[in-house]
């Protein structure tokens, strides 16, 4: 199918939404380009029509790769630019002459920084748990144990590259010695560690508010400890949480898309963990409902006037990525790193619960006209995950 719409330019290629989105774009009139690190082969490129472009790596030089994203949208001139991953968002904010279809101004810092989103939250009516803000070393420590510490932005520049720590539970004081003495990037914030299931709730601002919402409910996660999801399910939005996301999100001004991730825990009580102001890595879930969030989110960056129209009757469905869910095989077998984590999953009923099928199962990336992205998708998860494990034991 010939494709005669405007240019969007997304990525980074990489990004676990990268094909979804891609998908979702061409599927609503536009040609798509991605931008990807020099020396990675993303399976977006397996996408019918996807022109691919190489940028120098934000981790080698955040100046580097912002002068090859200017040449590139100057060389491609397209309609908008729309963020895929956290390093894009933080990019975006210092690019010039192109639409951007994502958080722009004081909007990128929140959707980086969780100090800023948990207080907005608390602010709005969210149940936040409760959370420090550690500023160094010195200041690290617990009061109820076990915790959580975890980077309070999605990624830092550090000596001009970009960098994404990652978060640590701790049980004890000696597991909260090893934390301190890991390499350090402030502010970092220390909460409870809850235990729960997590939920996401989804939608759009457009120029009459929320709109479009959807939800889900995580399955499997790619590592118990927490992570991206490697099988959710559809469920209903919540009542409650309604007005309390809307306050929140009017509150810092947003506009497009977002994710208001809570972690449900046994009482039933929906604790807010983070705001994702961009295109998540489970869009295949609410692509299969009908529910077009790439597309839309364009269409009201181009068009403030857009008002998405929502399927009327989405089906009841769970979506799966099945490089994560055989990586999340890998974690179940290694065993939890803190001796906090009592409630591991078991590696045999974890087997045969992801065995189990149904008819509302779909797989994220997976579109019959074009069976090889999918393959694609599944080797660069799995040699990229492998490479990862393979640094992390060193």
């Amino acid at each position: 199918m010939a494709v005669s719409g405007p240019l969007v330019l997304v990525g980074f290629g990489e990004a676990y939404a990268a094909i979804e989105t891609a998908w979702s774009l061409r599927d609503a009139g536009f040609r798509v380009a991605a931008f990807t690190r020099r020396g990675e082969r993303p399976a977006v490129r397996r996408v019918r029509g996807v022109e691919v472009h190489e940028v120098s790596p934000p981790e080698d030089g955040v100046e580097e790769t912002l002068d090859d994203l200017r040449r590139l949208i100057s060389i491609l001139d397209p309609a908008a630019l729309m963020p895929l991953d956290d390093a894009s968002v933080l990019l975006s904010g210092a690019l010039e002459d192109v639409t951007i279809a994502g958080p722009s101004g004081k909007r990128i810092e929140y959707a980086l920084d969780k100090a800023l989103q948990v207080e907005a939250a608390r602010a709005a009516g969210l149940l936040v748990p409760p959370t420090a803000i550690v500023m160094s070393a010195d200041e690290l420590e617990v009061k109820e144990f076990p915790a959580f510490v975890k980077p309070a932005r999605a990624l830092y520049e550090v000596n001009g590259r970009l960098t994404r720590p990652t978060g640590s539970v701790v049980a004890d004081e000696e597991e909260l010695k090893r934390v301190a003495a890991e390499e350090w990037h402030p502010p970092l914030l220390v909460q409870p560690l809850l235990e729960g299931v997590g939920e996401g709730v989804f939608g759009i601002v457009a120029k009459d508010g929320v709109t479009a919402l959807s939800a889900h409910r995580r399955v499997r996660m790619l590592n118990p400890q927490g992570s991206a999801s490697s099988a959710c399910e559809s469920i209903a939005v919540e009542e409650a949480l309604v007005g309390p996301v809307e306050r929140f999100l009017t509150s810092i001004e947003w506009s497009g898309l977002f994710m208001v991730e809570v972690l449900r825990d046994a009482e039933g009580r929906a604790w807010f963990m983070e705001l994702n102001g961009r295109a998540w890595g489970s869009m295949a879930l609410a692509r299969r409902r009908g529910f077009e969030y790439p597309a839309w989110n364009v269409h009201e960056a181009l068009d403030p006037d857009f008002v998405p129209v929502e399927p009327t009757d989405p089906p009841e469905i769970l979506a799966r990525h099945l490089g994560m869910e055989l990586a999340h095989l890998a974690f179940v077998a290694r065993g939890p790193q803190s001796k906090a984590l009592d409630s591991w999953p078991r590696l045999w009923p974890t087997i045969r619960a992801m065995t189990r099928t149904s008819r509302r199962d779909r797989l994220y990336n997976w579109r019959r006209s074009e069976p090889d992205v999918l393959a694609a998708d599944t080797w660069s998860f799995l040699r990229f995950f492998a490479r990862r494990m393979l640094r992390s034991e060193r």
